[in-house]
């Protein structure tokens, strides 16, 4: 491997900066000794909280995008956030082998996503206690080749055992984040935000199965992938999602992420 020279040496100086302030940026650097990307950030995920950022990278605009209004509200439709708790083993995934079928049509993509300007990201997943750790390695020009994803896979046992040793108390750095929203039944964070949201606009409150079209919707699946999941015809979502849109006076997928968006900001306010 052409790169193990430069990634021994990189490594070593990630377990040296170990529970100092440099580390994070020391192990970045180490991975890309491996394969080079141009971004990264590395989020904490504990149950239904909101995220916490440990790391990122990014030029101060970027910052905003890929962090602040990330924590805000649209992490609840990113599939690296959907799928982390999904196994306790350590993963390195491509975002869109996570992705639903209509991801790259949806309005997360389209609305949010599209603003970070990204050719690709892959993500290393590691649980770390109760938490999970998710560095994510991004290109803005090209996808990584299968080559230097297995190559990236193979750095995968040492990037989680520092991991884990770097982070061991994330999961206490949860305790002052606020409480997760109600779920109706019982469901999930993304689900009770949509009813609180959109309740907060004065609007007829939907019913429990609208608010699963929604939250399906809103993820970037097809009404035949929402069907499947919910047992229903794709006819009968495509029926749901026009009686959503007229309780909520909308008349567009678009529409509906931005009410959603934006009933976020104001529950935060």
């Amino acid at each position: 491997m052409s790169w193990s020279k430069d990634w021994i040496e990189g490594s070593a100086r990630a377990v040296a900066a170990l529970h100092s302030p440099a580390f994070p940026q020391a192990l970045i650097d180490a991975i890309r000794q491996v394969a080079p990307f141009e971004h990264s950030v590395t989020f904490a995920y504990l149950e239904d909280r909101p995220p916490l950022a440990l790391h990122s990278e990014f030029p101060e605009w970027k910052h905003k995008v890929m962090v602040e209004d990330y924590q805000a509200g649209p992490y609840l439709l990113d599939p690296f956030y959907l799928h982390c708790t999904e196994s306790t083993e350590p993963r390195l995934v491509r975002l869109r082998d996570l992705a639903p079928d209509r991801f790259y049509q949806g309005e997360y993509f389209r609305n949010y996503y599209v603003q970070t300007e990204l050719a690709e990201e892959i993500g290393f997943m590691v649980d770390v206690g109760a938490a999970r750790v998710v560095i994510s390695a991004m290109r803005a020009s090209r996808v990584f080749s299968a080559r230097e994803f297995r190559d990236m896979a193979t750095i995968l046992p040492f990037v989680a055992a520092i991991v884990r040793h770097h982070w061991a108390d994330v999961a206490d750095r949860f305790a002052n984040a606020p409480a997760p929203a109600p779920s109706p039944d019982g469901g999930t964070r993304l689900a009770g935000l949509i009813d609180t949201a959109f309740r907060s606009f004065g609007q007829n409150l939907l019913t429990p199965r609208e608010v699963e079209i929604v939250e399906f919707t809103l993820k970037g699946h097809s009404a035949e992938a929402t069907g499947i999941a919910l047992g229903i015809s794709p006819g009968t979502v495509r029926i749901h999602r026009r009686n959503i849109y007229g309780k909520l006076r909308i008349g567009s997928q678009g529409e509906l992420f931005s009410r959603f968006i934006a009933a976020l900001s104001e529950m935060e306010r």
